[in-house]
């Protein structure tokens, strides 16, 4: 039995999993959700970002909260974003799973977490992890005030049953989820992308108006996807913050490979993806590239130009923007470019009311009967060319699918239609029907017409 992400998110166990860096937490994570949700590696302090998911543990459906690993007593701004961030889950979470390395035995970071964790006065179970061989070291975790450690191992699924066992005085929800349950609708995903240090943490923390993710001056501050749902006017949106995109030559270490691949896998599941663009060093070639790498998947695209705030030559600079786009992406004309500022907010309504325009536009279905009615006139006024002294024959339009928009066009002799000319229809399309900012997806067909019969 496997719970769909409305049944955890209405009833689901807030669970929270703490402790220093390196003990497994992130890897046992991704076993209660069931696949790979947050970047592991063998380097101490991976994650920075919480992490939140939705899993189960048999008939237990949960809310999974990945946090952390806190270092000795830091100065650094970024590590104190860090620890208000775990303070955050503990405040949030019904059951704390404190984790520690039962091979390592109880490190003095471990007892520094015990302190914190007595404070949020929330129910603990102490999880020793690495357990599934010789040389765990269980009796000083005793000594941490949190009763028996639960000996796991969170890389080969050891010890759930006792984590089950454990947690079910904790859930008082059902364990069944209802067929005639009424299914919530989907939210928008909106994936926030870039290269990196251009402010997208910043924007989605200026969106949802707090500080839900970790900021700082120096690049490669966000590494995992960070997922969060919100609402905007009575729209729900899950917001993915992603990790800066560089030029796939200058990635050379597997941690930022790791990331950078999260952020690619967001914005195939993504339906809108807002491209935040520095003003100050606006639409360099990995912009470009990243934007053609977004239309290519046939998502929406908005282009945020951060910093606005620091342009004197406004609209001198937004015409030049205007005209290089047309020029570097011909095939979506017309792409939403919203000038705003991050830090301090200005503009951030027009941007989601350009996210839900666009989206709106993506979903749109023309009915065949428009379509062709629009065909007939558009190729009477610009014919198709002569190919071996007969001229090609277009003889239907119709539209198969939504997000994007994807039209097939029945002809004679379909593999000789010019590419000049396939865009002179989708050109004439985007006018007619209001594509504009879209891609769209046009396939040539020979044969009948498939609904001459109708």
């Amino acid at each position: 039995m496997i719970f769909s992400e409305t049944f955890c998110r209405k009833y689901g166990l807030k669970v929270a999993i703490v402790g220093r860096p390196n003990v497994g937490k992130s890897t046992f994570f991704n076993r209660l959700c069931g696949k790979r949700m947050a970047i592991v590696h063998d380097i101490p302090g991976v994650t920075r970002d919480r992490k939140d998911a939705f899993g189960q543990l048999g008939d237990i459906p949960l809310k999974l909260m990945d946090t952390a690993g806190l270092e000795e007593k830091s100065k650094d701004p970024l590590m104190e974003g860090m620890k208000a961030q775990v303070v955050a889950a503990l405040h949030e979470a019904d059951v704390i799973l404190f984790m520690i390395d039962g091979r390592e035995g109880v490190a003095p970071l471990d007892e520094e977490f015990a302190n914190l964790l007595r404070k949020s006065q929330k129910p603990v179970l102490l999880l020793a992890n690495k357990c599934e061989g010789k040389g765990a070291t269980l009796a000083e975790a005793w000594g941490l005030g949190f009763g028996e450690p639960f000996p796991i191992s969170a890389e080969h699924g050891l010890g759930l049953d006792l984590i089950y066992e454990s947690l079910l005085p904790y859930y008082n929800g059902p364990r069944v989820e209802e067929e005639e349950e009424e299914k919530e609708a989907a939210p928008l995903q909106l994936a926030i992308v870039g290269r990196p240090n251009v402010g997208k943490s910043t924007l989605l923390n200026q969106l949802i108006g707090h500080e839900r993710v970790l900021t700082g001056p120096e690049a490669g501050v966000t590494r995992d996807a960070i997922a969060i749902e919100w609402e905007y006017n009575h729209h729900r949106l899950r917001l993915i913050d992603t990790a800066g995109l560089r030029k796939r030559a200058k990635v050379t270490e597997k941690l930022e490979w790791l990331a950078t691949s999260e952020s690619h896998t967001a914005v195939q599941y993504a339906q809108v993806v807002i491209l935040v663009v520095d003003a100050t060093q606006p639409l360099e070639r990995q912009d470009l590239h990243i934007a053609s790498q977004v239309i290519e998947e046939g998502r929406c695209l908005v282009l945020a130009l951060n910093k606005w705030d620091l342009i004197s030559n406004k609209q001198e600079l937004l015409n030049h923007l205007k005209e290089r786009l047309t020029a570097a992406l011909p095939q979506v004309r017309g792409v939403p470019l919203v000038p705003l500022s991050a830090l301090t907010g200005k503009n951030k309504e027009k941007l989601l009311d350009a996210v839900l325009a666009i989206y709106e536009i993506w979903n749109q279905r023309i009915s065949t009967s428009k379509l062709n009615r629009w065909l007939e006139g558009h190729v009477a006024h610009h014919p198709p060319p002569l190919v071996g002294g007969r001229r090609i024959k277009i003889k239907y339009l119709t539209q198969i699918k939504t997000r994007p928009p994807t039209f097939v066009l029945f002809s004679s002799k379909s593999t000789e239609l010019p590419d000049s000319y396939v865009k002179y229809v989708i050109n004439g399309m985007r006018d007619a029907f209001n594509l504009e900012g879209v891609p769209i997806r046009l396939l040539i067909r020979s044969g009948k017409n498939p609904y001459a019969e109708k």
